[in-house]
């Protein structure tokens, strides 16, 4: 056999000339045209590592009958069809398509107010289109685009850099290595490690500082980033609302599998025949499952997510409202949080601390000749100035958060200056002498009066930069190694005082057991002075330094203390916030620096706001279109009031759903035929949820939002038992009454204790969804018009001409008043065990 010759692999396009993958893509530096961009993302689809479905509506759908249970149920039910019990079986699958239809409609409902909501939050990427900065949705990006990169922007597809002003790229999310890379247009081996792939940067990265633009070649799956997520792409995160989800699920299926068993056992055993045994034993098993758990969750969090919004809360992903809710330790930044945002210059000064002229001119050429990233201190330099002539730049090397400095190289005479302006510290490490009254002098002569300015200038609130430079004759171009030597020539006053309301927003948070940690680069006597101005207890500060020498044990036993976190690096944020979740903190963190990033992923809840730049929004599960820590108080109620609605739901429906279950179990043991038909047990389940939609716009009494809470599997279980054994009691009583004082038959016993389980349920769920009272606490107008349109229904449907379908007869008006007492008294026996429930449950933990 001819051998077949295979063509050689194609080169991997870092390896490439730019000007070949250019050709390539059938691209051009300029970028390429609307028209052409969208032609190419209908033919290679959307910039995503997941697929998007075209058929939501459809997959939605589906998943409302996948329940293993639901289809064993379905499978049955046919087969019962094709044993010619045609009536049964067509009525039990009706029941299971108007639940299941009933379910995808609500959650259709609350995913598309959802999607409109994120809308708003949407990152942004610049790319040239038609020759111009354009900003489009990342999913949205092609191959061929050139996209325009600065400090703080994600990178959104792997590209090939072909233009580098300083570009420093964190590739921590795929490398694992905590420093930035710096970027370069050189090319790179075909065989070169990732790390080592200099002139590319690839999806999943960002930008740490410096500016650039670069090509794109791979999109989507075939990128490195989504190679890696790839098999994990239908995987989520497990969050703190899964897991107690998760929980809760297995409890369920402990309690189905043995009553479900029991039950078919105990009919088997008394010759009742097995078709209908296994049918009533599968429609116990949907009845004691919350079927509509998974619809009422996401309809409650959509509400929750609509009514965040009302108050500027954006969430990004529904189960973070539950993590909010749970919040007991907040993490926040100094500006624009605590202070006013408004950072202002406050003054300019020469080494004698007179304000200076010629300083101020300096820090402005700075300002204003740096494209890196526009930064509020810049633009505070700059406020007022006159227009600084962009030829005078000649290069610049990018601030970033290891130098924590910004250096310009610019034409202001015959030899050109370096301009670097900086943290008070990292401008003195580079600086060997001092002008001082127009003269040089050494550092050291200077250094203790610079010392105590500095110290005075801080403790009174200022954030204080210094300004140096050095003559760089003959050069164009400028490094970072060339910060040395330099002459220091003044200092910066930035003045951003405590934000009106501040205190009370952190006092407020306080109150709903949310402590409130100040975590700022700023030196300590300025983290000092602010956290004194908000009320916070400036005595229990915490240094970078000591972070960085703690072990992870020993910071966790520390931090718990700790209210002011100072002069702290961006990897310290992220171990400061993992250290108080070992403590045992769930914990929020605001931010929206590019440094903030690594800590908003690490928090039990990120929180950045609309402005941040595209990392730490990207990062962070809820968004604020306002900065403001009374916004998150809001936040942090509406997040307890969503779950809250959420648990009332839960605890309810189970122990009235476990109750009916032993009530079936004894009853199936005495009574010569089955207490409910499966259709009966279907329906009953039915109508009984349908309040539970409306319950997710249930209102919400003050003291359920007043403490964090989250799932207590444990409580639930309680709860189920004890509630759901009161249930049966009554259902018991129920049995007696109708069987021995008035001789019920099979159809007349069905029909009126469907009338009594319903009912019961529906006052059950207005009894229980409240610590108070229960006529004390109003329900919200959806819910109590739902209970009482379906108790109505439930009153009406023995004398229907549905009756017979289902199974039902009249009931005699004595028979009802009957039901109308027990359910009377069933109200007020809850009430009471309700009291007792909470005055032995710690704070009331169980409701």
């Amino acid at each position: 056999m001819p051998h077949q010759h295979q063509p050689a692999p194609e080169p991997p396009f870092w390896s490439l000339e730019t000007a070949t993958i250019l050709e390539m893509l059938e691209s051009a530096p300029a970028g390429l045209a609307g028209a052409e961009a969208a032609r190419r993302l209908t033919r290679d689809g959307p910039n995503t590592v997941q697929h998007v479905s075209q058929h939501r509506g459809l997959r939605l759908i589906a998943g409302q009958f996948t329940s293993p249970i639901v289809l064993v149920l379905a499978a049955a039910t046919l087969i019962a069809i094709g044993l010619g019990d045609t009536v049964d079986g067509l009525i039990i699958l009706a029941i299971i398509a108007a639940s299941g239809s009933l379910g995808a409609w609500q959650e259709h409902s609350a995913g598309q107010a959802v999607d409109a909501l994120m809308k708003s939050v949407q990152v942004r990427v610049e790319v040239l289109r038609d020759a111009r900065e354009q900003p489009v949705p990342p999913a949205e990006v092609v191959r061929g685009d050139i996209i325009v990169l600065r400090a703080g922007d994600i990178v959104p597809a792997d590209c090939r850099v072909i233009e580098s002003h300083g570009l420093m790229v964190d590739e921590a999310a795929l490398t694992g290595e905590s420093y930035p890379v710096e970027k370069s247009t050189g090319v790179a081996p075909a065989d070169a490690p990732l790390r080592l792939r200099t002139d590319a940067v690839f999806a999943g990265t960002h930008v740490v500082s410096g500016m650039g633009s670069a090509l794109v070649v791979k999109t989507g799956r075939s990128t490195e980033f989504g190679a890696v997520v790839a098999d994990l792409a239908s995987a989520d995160v497990t969050t703190g609302f899964e897991r107690g989800l998760t929980d809760f699920g297995i409890l369920l299926v402990k309690a189905i599998v043995v009553l479900v068993t029991a039950i078919f056992v105990i009919n088997v055993l008394l010759d009742r025949p097995l078709v209908e045994s296994f049918l009533f034993s599968l429609a116990l098993a949907v009845g004691l499952t919350p079927q509509m758990l998974p619809a009422i969750v996401t309809v409650s969090l959509a509400a929750g997510a609509r009514r965040m919004a009302g108050e500027r809360v954006i969430v990004k992903r529904l189960d973070a409202i539950e993590d909010i809710g749970g919040m007991t330790a907040l993490c926040i930044d100094k500006t624009g949080t605590i202070t006013a945002g408004a950072v202002e210059l406050d003054r300019a000064l020469d080494l004698r601390g007179e304000v200076s002229p010629a300083v101020l001119r300096l820090a402005q050429l700075n300002a204003g000749l740096q494209r890196g990233f526009s930064n509020p201190l810049d633009q505070a330099i700059l406020l007022g100035a006159p227009a600084i002539q962009p030829g005078l730049r000649l290069d610049e090397v990018p601030y970033d958060f290891r130098r924590k400095r910004l250096s310009v190289l610019l034409k202001d005479g015959e030899v050109p200056l370096l301009v670097t302006k900086g943290a008070f510290d990292n401008i003195l490490a580079i600086s060997t002498e001092a002008e001082v009254d127009g003269s040089l002098v050494p550092l050291e002569s200077v250094g203790d009066a610079l010392g105590r300015q500095f110290a005075a200038l801080s403790a009174e609130g200022y954030r204080v930069l210094a300004i140096a430079t050095r003559a760089m004759p003959g050069r164009e171009t400028v490094a970072a190694d060339d910060e040395a030597t330099m002459t220091l020539r003044g200092l910066l006053a930035f003045q951003d005082p405590a934000k009106p309301g501040a205190t009370d927003a952190i006092h407020e948070l306080e109150a709903l057991g949310v402590s409130v940690r100040l975590v700022t680069g700023d030196n300590r006597l300025a983290a000092e002075k602010i956290a004194r101005d908000v009320g916070l207890d400036a005595g229990q500060l915490m240094l970078g330094g000591e972070v960085d020498h703690l072990p992870d044990a020993d910071l966790a036993a520390r931090v718990r203390g700790v209210a002011v976190f100072a002069e702290v690096e961006p990897l310290h944020k992220e171990r400061i916030v993992r250290a108080l979740r070992s403590a045992g903190e769930v914990v929020g963190f605001l931010g929206d620096g590019i440094n903030d990033a690594a800590a908003l992923h690490a928090a039990d809840v990120g929180i950045s706001v609309d402005t941040a730049v595209d990392v730490a929004k990207q990062a962070a599960a809820i968004v604020l279109l306002e900065k403001d820590l009374a916004v998150v108080a809001h936040g942090v109620r509406l997040g307890r009031h969503t779950f809250a609605n959420t648990l009332k739901y839960v605890r309810v429906t189970t122990s009235a759903n476990f109750g009916n279950m032993l009530s079936m179990a004894a009853a199936a043991a005495f009574l010569p035929f089955l207490p409910l038909l499966p259709r009966q047990i279907l329906l009953l389940n039915f109508m009984s949820d349908i309040p539970g939609i409306a319950i997710a716009g249930d209102a919400v009494d003050a003291e359920q939002v007043e403490r964090p809470f989250a799932w207590d599997v444990s409580h639930i279980r309680n709860f189920m038992i004890i509630f759901g054994l009161l249930s049966s009691c009554f259902d018991m009583a129920t049995f007696v009454i109708l069987r021995v004082a008035f001789n019920a038959d099979a159809t007349t016993f069905r029909s009126a204790w469907f009338i009594e389980s319903t009912l019961t349920e529906l006052a059950v769920m207005l009894v229980l969804r409240t610590r108070r009272p229960f006529f004390r606490s109003r329900p919200s107008r959806g819910l109590l018009g739902v209970s009482l349109a379906i108790g109505l229904l439930t009153v009406l449907l023995p004398f229907s001409p549905l009756a017979h379908s289902l199974g039902f007869a009249a009931v005699s008006g004595f028979t009802l008043a009957t039901l109308a007492g027990l359910t009377g008294a069933y109200i007020a026996v809850n009430e009471f065990a309700k009291r007792r429930a909470l005055s032995s449950a710690r704070d009331g933990a169980m409701l």
